[in-house]
């Protein structure tokens, strides 16, 4: 049951003050440092003061009972492009602290950025910021004939408009190296992209080219592409992807050690979970889809058809929700015949529980690595609802992996400070009121494979801008969500 907060009202609130006093908190506030008992004035969008807060004439007073106080959650990695669009008041991304979204991510991002943003503006409960997806800008120019390098002429126009998205705002470049739309892309091309990039402040944040046998190959053409662009690098959701490079984080790890030893600003998040989401394609990295020696050589990697879900067939509807494994025993064919059948008619999402544990571990355990879901709005994996719950309960109360101020840290303001939000992430006087209340005890996640949409629990008030978006189990109907521009 939601924890029922308990609101002492000093007198009428008045016309001309809103201000808030969360009193008796355990306070978080995003820096890394211990946590320390306290109360926070909110007054408009703004924290005004920290401290043994006496109420005033006026003001709302809200007991904490010793709950946490942390910054609002930033996700780096977000899907929700589509999702808030027909959700601004995003349940299942306030219901786990979340207070700003970055869109746009593995290449693909809305376009224009500018018409996107108006269609948000003023209906949005969460904070809301963007990359220029590369995948994006090579449909623009090559439309449908991008399985192949850019001409010169090609990329000039690839320029423009990478320059005319980051005036609109856009936080950088994303790439999807992986997907078929970025997958034939030359490094240069990503390089000289990066450059643009780069001359606004952006990052460049990839989904890199290989999460399995070429993982250290991949992670090293990422940091070519930022050295050779001048430009900070943001590894997506990193991982070690398949069976045959389960223990490899601790060589992904020494690379990127290293090059942050020798001065290289580089990053990386990561998703809570042991399995990915993807399109089925990337299970044959040769895009050889009719070569069933490379079909059943990209299923053993996985270990096995067993390990992959079908989450969305637009053709096979039949199919969501089953292994490819159990589809073939269905219909008395190999999984490769299905798996060929399924490209064939268009392709389908899929959910592949491959990875290892003791990787996600060693990752999250680096101070460079930040917690980002990878989900949104509608989400099919369990990480669109349950991703920032999920570490505060297994990850630091019940497995230890790290604590709660470094896990709040790694959800607040080390995130604001990649992206360069330099007003939220913290909790200090002047930062922008984006908060949440949190019974440590209690806060867990509830989604499943088989029910991600299932709300997590114990994330007990969420503030956007000093305004509550979600109370006692339910969005409030605020929707006080700002459009977040690089400047």
């Amino acid at each position: 049951m939601a924890f029922v907060w308990t609101f002492i009202l000093i007198s009428f609130v008045s016309a001309q003050t809103n201000s808030i006093i969360i009193k008796n908190a355990m306070i978080i506030d995003g820096s890394g440092k211990s946590a320390f008992r306290g109360d926070v004035r909110i007054a408009g969008d703004k924290i005004v003061k920290i401290g043994n807060i006496k109420a005033k004439k006026n003001e709302t007073v809200l007991d904490a009972n010793e709950r946490v106080l942390a910054p609002g959650f930033i996700d780096i990695h977000n899907h929700s492009e589509s999702g808030l669009l027909r959700e601004g008041a995003a349940a299942n991304q306030v219901s786990q602290g979340i207070t700003t979204i970055l869109v746009g991510p593995d290449g693909g991002s809305p376009f224009p950025l500018s018409e996107y943003f108006a269609k948000l503006q003023g209906k949005i409960a969460p904070n809301v910021g963007a990359f220029i997806g590369h995948a994006v800008l090579r449909e623009q120019v090559m439309n449908k004939d991008y399985k192949r390098q850019t001409t010169e002429a090609e990329l000039e126009k690839m320029l423009v408009l990478i320059e005319a998205a980051m005036k609109e705002g856009a936080f950088g470049l994303s790439s999807g190296l992986e997907y078929d739309v970025g997958f034939s892309a030359s490094t240069e091309e990503l390089i000289a992209l990066s450059r643009i990039a780069a001359k606004y402040g952006g990052i460049y944040m990839s989904h890199i080219r290989d999460e399995e046998e070429g993982l250290l190959d991949a992670i090293r053409e990422a940091i070519r592409i930022g050295k050779e662009a001048k430009i900070p690098v943001q590894i997506s959701h990193i991982k070690a992807g398949n069976r045959n490079v389960w223990g490899k984080s601790a060589e992904a790890i020494a690379l990127i050690e290293a090059e942050r030893k020798n001065g290289f600003d580089i990053t990386a998040d990561v998703y809570p979970y042991t399995a990915w989401a993807s399109t089925i394609t990337v299970l044959v990295p040769s895009r050889k889809h009719e070569d069933r020696a490379e079909i059943e050589k990209g299923l053993q990697n996985v270990g096995g058809a067993d390990k992959v879900l079908i989450t969305s067939c637009a053709a096979h509807r039949d199919y969501e929700g089953k292994t490819l494994e159990e589809i073939a025993k269905s219909q008395n064919v190999s999984p490769v015949d299905v798996y060929i059948q399924i490209v064939k008619d268009g392709g389908a999402g899929v959910v592949c529980n491959s990875m290892n544990e003791a990787d996600v571990k060693n990752f999250y355990q680096q101070s460079w690595a930040m917690v980002s879901s990878d989900g949104g709005i509608g989400s099919r994996h369990p990480r669109g609802t349950g991703t920032f719950p999920r570490v505060l309960s297994r990850f630091v109360r019940e497995n230890g992996w790290f604590s709660l101020e470094e896990a709040v840290r790694k959800m607040s303001a080390f995130p604001a400070n990649r992206l360069g939000l330099k007003d939220r992430g913290i909790i200090k006087k002047g930062m922008k009121a984006d908060l949440v209340l949190f019974d440590k005890d209690k806060v867990i996640d509830r989604a499943t494979f088989a029910e991600p949409q299932n709300l997590s629990e114990g994330i007990e008030i969420v503030f956007v801008n000093g305004v509550k978006v979600w109370e006692n189990g339910t969005t409030t109907g605020n929707l006080p969500g700002e459009i977040l521009r690089k400047r």
